[in-house]
């Protein structure tokens, strides 16, 4: 397992522990067995990884959405009656029982893989639609009834939930459904003492100033902790494929800002989040191995309080990277960290495959001027025509190619099929498949000249 072989130089780079959000990887069983994807983890392969994270001394914290972001569990069938609004499944109805139920037992099998655990993360961000289901509607028409009421409520019930059984365990929460409430209808309702609020920001120029009055304000509502989230990739583009370091540092600054301005006591730590995808349904954004650079530089830059000529020399010792840069995409340069091959293919196929089959196809002219669409439709070419760009269009695809098979012998060693062929299909095969059909309307062409 990658994330296995990563953890020894992630305690190196400074991270005390780890925030796993399984989704549909994780190896549920009996009534929630159809939320596994085909990739999710064996219970042993997580046992591994549990084991490993133990022995170096990473605290483990889950995190399993229970509120918005339920598109892997609402999405099928035998869920979708428990649905916000009925066509959407992105939030969970927080009148039903049986929503409660389902979020225990997800809970509980999750918990049951886990051993000595202080925190648990409940999720509860982006509840979109909240309030617009039908039972909501009801609910809401009651005097005194509120969406903010309806939102707190179901993460009190969840909370609530979570501390009779594991009573050990504190909470997390994601704080952007509480960040707009008043402080007195957050102090009204009990949620305070049940958990601690992560507020998370992953811009480059975060407001310093008002997470600073947001912070003060949880406190004073009766939060006991809180926690920041900062980003080391997946928050930059929908579908970026190359991590832009400078921007996830700016961000980490940013945050060391708001730190040095909290009082005392407040904060419990950080969490350098790296999204996969910006929800269900999205594409693959940078891939782990891709952002590995600038997930140390900001372990180092927090580690250190700050950043500095010291600790980009100490970043490209542990990568074992001769030049490391921030304000520009990575070069290709190697470096020996688990998975830096995958960086150095995928910053080729990012940087050069594109622009080198649009050159070819629509920058060379005798490809726009005698192989065109219409000549390529009709399989009209010139002789002499031929020998001007054949050998550099069959040269270009015998190179990319080439890379090709290595970029997916390299993620075969990562990712799962389906994350391998997902990756390829988006970021390869678009440019790859042009050059492809031209090389063989040429063949094709040429054939019938003769």
């Amino acid at each position: 397992m990658y994330v296995v072989r990563v953890l020894p130089l992630l305690r190196a780079l400074g991270a005390t522990g780890l925030l796993l959000e399984y989704e549909d990887t994780f190896p549920y069983t009996g009534p929630l067995e159809l939320l596994q994807a085909p990739h999710a983890y064996s219970p042993a392969e997580l046992r591994a990884l549990l084991s490993r994270a133990r022995a170096l001394g990473l605290d483990v914290v889950p995190l399993v959405q229970s509120f918005g972001h339920m598109e892997f569990v609402l999405k099928h069938r035998e869920f979708a009656h428990l649905r916000e609004v009925k066509e959407l499944p992105n939030a969970l109805n927080p009148h039903k029982e049986e929503s409660l139920a389902l979020v225990k037992a997800m809970i509980d099998q999750v918990m049951a893989l886990h051993e000595d655990l202080q925190w648990f993360h409940i999720g509860c961000d982006e509840v979109y639609y909240l309030g617009e289901g039908e039972e909501s509607k009801q609910w809401l028409q009651q005097q005194d009834n509120t969406p903010e009421k309806l939102c707190l409520s179901h993460i009190k019930a969840v909370a609530t939930c979570l501390a009779s059984s594991y009573p050990m365990v504190t909470p997390i929460v994601w704080d952007d459904m509480l960040r707009g409430m008043s402080e007195e209808t957050l102090a009204e309702s009990g949620v305070p003492q049940l958990v601690q609020p992560m507020i998370w920001d992953y811009a480059a120029d975060i407001d310093v100033e008002g997470k600073v009055q947001l912070l003060e304000k949880y406190r004073r509502c009766g939060f006991s902790k809180v926690w920041f989230a900062s980003a080391f990739k997946g928050a930059t583009g929908v579908n970026q494929s190359l991590t832009l370091i400078g921007h996830h540092l700016r961000n980490q600054l940013e945050w060391l800002q708001v730190a040095s301005r909290s009082p005392g006591g407040a904060l419990e730590g950080i969490a350098l989040t790296g999204w996969q995808r910006y929800d269900h349904f999205s594409v693959l954004c940078e891939l782990l191995p891709v952002a590995i650079p600038s997930l140390a530089v900001c372990l180092q830059t927090l580690k250190n309080g700050g950043y500095s000529e010291k600790v980009k020399e100490n970043v490209e010792n542990l990568l074992g990277m001769s030049n490391l840069e921030v304000d520009t995409f990575m070069s290709t340069s190697l470096g020996t960290f688990p998975g830096s091959h995958i960086l150095t293919l995928v910053t080729e196929v990012s940087f050069y495959l594109k622009s080198s089959v649009d050159e070819l196809l629509e920058r060379n002219r005798y490809v726009t001027g005698w192989f065109s669409p219409y000549h390529r439709k009709r399989k009209i070419i010139h002789p002499i025509i031929i020998h001007h760009f054949q050998p550099d269009a069959v040269s270009l695809l015998c190179k990319w190619n080439a890379v090709l098979h290595d970029l997916q012998a390299a993620m075969e060693q990562v990712f799962h099929r389906c994350a391998v062929e997902e990756w390829m299909e988006e970021n390869v095969y678009p440019s790859l498949q042009k050059l492809q059909q031209v090389v063989d309307d040429l063949d094709e062409a040429i054939e019938a000249q003769n």
